[in-house]
């Protein structure tokens, strides 16, 4: 019944194209092949056990048979007549009681009672038996015979070869049905085997249609899907089968495509913006520029005397004309290192040396008194790079450190070695700390960090420009309430091909 109910499940399967509709069409023939061979085991035990009940009742047959053979034998050697009527042995010398001809006999009769021709025999036999025991009767009433002679009868020979016949006879069938026994065993053992032998071979084949249909797609499925995440969208799933698997590798294709299609489109329209920044960037340096020199004559009196009022408002136009120029100054240093056209001097760092500067400057435009602690170790390798974009990264972090510190508080920077051939710079402070969802953005482009609120989120971005450029990485660990650490590493050397080495070198 579960075989028949898979049937119309399975040719559903098969209209939808289903990956599975082999494996199942397996499963199903073996399902079949289990259920005929229960079927047959059942009909060669039915078949066993009827042959088996045959074989007891040709055993049965044959016991009695002897049994009756002996009483006739046993009244031929010690002529003693039994009376039918009454089945009592009457002995001619009134010895003991031997064994009943009629007991032997009608069990005999009870036990083939369904053969016709046993009991057309066994009849024959009684009526032999009785003409055999009247003329017994007769001549022992007589007394014209001896003892010995009463037994020599053609009667009793006759009788004799009629039971002799029916015993053969029992024989006969007892070997048939034995001989049928045996073969029943043995189809059933061979059956055996080769339902066993088809199971696994099944088997094997079920293991091997999952494989081919489901475990080799999902194995090529992940290694694409490896490639994708990778950034290899162009790389398409190979799978044209008419299946579930085929129609889901046809439409992850679709989608890689149309990921693909949008990130060569936001590739362009970022490079587009980066165009147009660099391009607005270039453009209004000058006129800030010519901006900054007016106000500067202005401020003079260049133009006529300016009363304090006037000089104040002045100064506010020249400060805030400065920023204008370093935000327009740090868009083209982003623009020149995103487009990799920066070039970079390869100098001989002294990190004492970057490290007084860079200290100066920032105690120069901050009126916080803060403690500058510097660790530099004694085993550190000989690194290159360009001193002025290394003092621009120090610097840069330092300000952001004396902005999140508290008033007299503490700045570590540490320099030390960093695996085989690298430095690393630490810029360590005690302030409130970043979030750990806030510490993966911080060098990204527009991304303000701790107390940079109104300013244009660009410093940390420009950076990781330029220690990527240098070939080394940039960093932050921090904790909320306990501080941060920004670091960056360098190479001993720097593999770029915008380099210039100076001769001092």
């Amino acid at each position: 019944m579960i075989a028949i109910s898979l049937i119309p499940f399975l040719i559903h399967s098969s209209k939808k194209g289903n990956f599975l509709t082999p494996l199942q069409t397996s499963i199903l023939v073996l399902v079949l092949f289990l259920f005929g061979q229960q079927v047959f085991n059942l009909l060669i035990a039915h078949l066993n056990h009827e042959a088996c009940d045959r074989v007891t009742h040709a055993l049965l047959v044959e016991r009695e048979g002897e049994r009756l053979l002996n009483a006739v034998i046993d009244n031929k050697e010690k002529g003693f007549l039994e009376n039918s009527s009454q089945g009592r042995s009457n002995p001619i010398d009134y010895g003991e009681k031997k064994p009943s001809f009629h007991n032997s006999f009608n069990h005999l009769y009870n036990l083939v009672q369904d053969n016709p021709a046993q009991i057309k025999q066994l009849d024959k036999i009684r009526y032999i038996y009785n003409q055999w025991q009247r003329e017994l009767k007769q001549k022992a009433l007589s007394g014209s015979v001896r003892k010995s002679a009463l037994a020599k009868s053609t009667l009793f020979d006759s009788l004799h070869n009629e039971i002799e016949k029916l015993i053969q006879r029992e024989e006969i069938f007892l070997r048939v049905w034995k001989n049928r026994v045996q073969h029943l065993n043995d189809i059933n053992t061979a059956i055996n085997i080769f339902s066993t032998l088809v199971i696994l071979l099944g088997a094997i084949l079920n293991l091997y249609l999952l494989y081919r249909r489901v475990k080799l797609p999902l194995d090529k499925l992940t290694q694409v899907s490896k490639l994708w995440q990778a950034g290899q969208m162009e790389v398409q799933l190979c799978y044209s089968s008419r299946d579930e698997i085929g129609e889901l590798a046809g439409v992850l294709n679709a989608i890689a495509d149309e990921t693909r299609h949008r990130q060569e489109r936001i590739e362009v329209r970022n490079q587009q913006l980066e165009d147009m920044i660099s391009a607005l960037s270039h453009d209004l340096r000058i006129p800030l520029l010519a901006t900054r020199n007016t106000l500067d004559c202005m401020s003079r009196g260049a133009f006529g005397p300016v009363n304090d009022t006037w000089k104040e408002v002045f100064e506010e136009y020249h400060e805030a004309n400065d920023d204008l120029l370093k935000l327009v100054e740090l868009l083209l240093d982003i623009s020149r290192y995103e487009s990799r056209s920066a070039c970079l001097m390869c100098d001989h760092l002294n990190w004492e040396k970057i490290l007084i500067k860079v200290i100066g400057q920032v105690k120069a435009t901050s009126t916080r008194e803060l403690a500058f602690i510097c660790k530099i170790s004694q085993l550190l390798p000989t690194v290159y790079g360009d001193e002025l974009e290394i003092q621009r990264v120090l610097q840069n972090l330092l300000d952001n450190a004396v902005r999140v510190s508290k008033p007299k508080g503490e700045i570590v920077l540490d320099i030390a070695p960093y695996g085989e051939e690298q430095v690393k710079i630490s810029v360590r402070d005690y302030g409130s700390g970043i979030a750990p969802q806030a510490q993966e953005k911080l060098f990204h482009r527009f991304i303000q960090g701790r107390g940079h609120r109104g300013r244009s989120g660009l410093g940390l971005y420009l950076c990781r420009q330029i220690i990527e450029a240098h070939g080394g990485n940039i960093g932050v660990e921090s904790s909320v309430g306990e501080g941060s650490t920004f670091w960056f590493t360098l190479p001993s050397v720097i593999n770029n091909v915008n380099c210039k080495y100076e001769h001092n070198i």
